[in-house]
């Protein structure tokens, strides 16, 4: 009996034992069981949703960032380039004006108040370059002017006492042809020579006076520039356009002389007779303010100083 009250002393304690922890677990408080089980859990990563939607917002702005500005640079940029655009347009009208003042003063100069010499200029290094369209409407002017047709006039007479061209024949009728083609050989010399070619090759057709030092270098310096003459850039060069010019000239001359008259060799022939013509007339231009200041007591520079040393050839 003993061993039997033994044997379920033993059990009872056996079965008492998990059911007395598990009662003594239940029995400890719950925050406890939670903060163990909180520190054995990892930490939970964040929502990768939250975190997105900032990278758009942030690439928004750099791009809202940068387009603005990129539209504050362009907006800075266009009226950079429109003021210079404007101060160019400007700056180019002011030359034109200038050279169009000059023009008109030019066009005032006569020998004796009857011969032009509207291709002169007495300013030197501030006369201003002329457009193409003022090229040739000098060079128009200077063709149109009553003293051109009497000019040719003369000479159609002077050929008629000489005979020259007989292909003309003889009388009035050869006289006014005889006219007729010294005319047409000025107005091509000089359109082509002081108008159409300069404004081809960027070349100021006017003679620069020069106005200083000794004669026989002031001579000089007017019969080279048959030769030679100031580029629009100011620079002294070939004078292609007034040599170019009488010789075409000359080449158009076949189509309305006699045929015995014609060719080749009258092509460069009278190519070169302008040419020198051209070399006696800027001696001429050279010298006549001189002579007009001891005979007439009138300057015809209108006290224009002569141009520098430095500017000469």
């Amino acid at each position: 009996m003993r061993n039997h009250l033994l044997y379920f002393g033993v059990l009872a304690a056996a079965l008492s034992t998990p059911f007395g922890m598990a009662s003594a677990r239940a029995q400890e408080p719950a925050g406890a069981t939670q903060t163990e089980a909180v520190a054995v859990l990892p930490d939970a990563p964040l929502p990768q949703q939250s975190q997105q939607p900032q990278q758009p917002q942030q690439d928004s702005q750099n791009s809202s960032s940068g387009s603005s500005s990129s539209s504050a640079q362009a907006g800075q940029q266009a009226p950079a380039q429109g003021s210079s655009q404007s101060s160019t347009q400007q700056t180019d009208q002011g030359k034109y004006q200038k050279a169009q003042q000059q023009i008109e003063r030019q066009e005032h100069q006569r020998v004796l108040g009857v011969v032009p010499m509207f291709n002169t200029t007495y300013l030197g290094n501030k006369t201003v370059p002329l457009t193409a369209g003022q090229k040739i409407k000098l060079a128009f002017r200077t063709s149109i002017d009553p003293v051109t047709f009497g000019e040719a006039f003369l000479v159609g007479g002077y050929h008629e006492m000489n005979n020259d061209y007989p292909g003309f024949s003889w009388g009035a009728e050869g006289y006014f042809k005889r006219a007729g083609a010294a005319y047409a050989d000025a107005f091509d010399g000089n359109m082509l020579g002081n108008g159409v070619f300069p404004a081809v090759f960027h070349q100021d057709p006017r003679y620069y006076r020069l106005g200083h030092g000794r004669i026989l270098h002031r001579a000089f310096y007017a019969a080279s520039t048959a030769f030679m003459c100031k580029g629009d850039n100011g620079k002294w060069q070939p004078n292609v356009s007034n040599v170019g010019g009488n010789i075409l000239a000359g080449y158009i001359s076949n189509y309305y002389y006699p045929s015995q008259n014609s060719g080749w060799g009258q092509t460069i022939g009278d190519g070169m007779l302008n040419t020198v013509v051209g070399m006696v007339g800027g001696v001429f231009q050279e010298f006549w303010p001189d002579i007009s200041g001891k005979v007439l007591h009138r300057d015809p520079t209108h006290g224009a100083q002569p141009q520098g040393a430095g500017s000469s050839q």
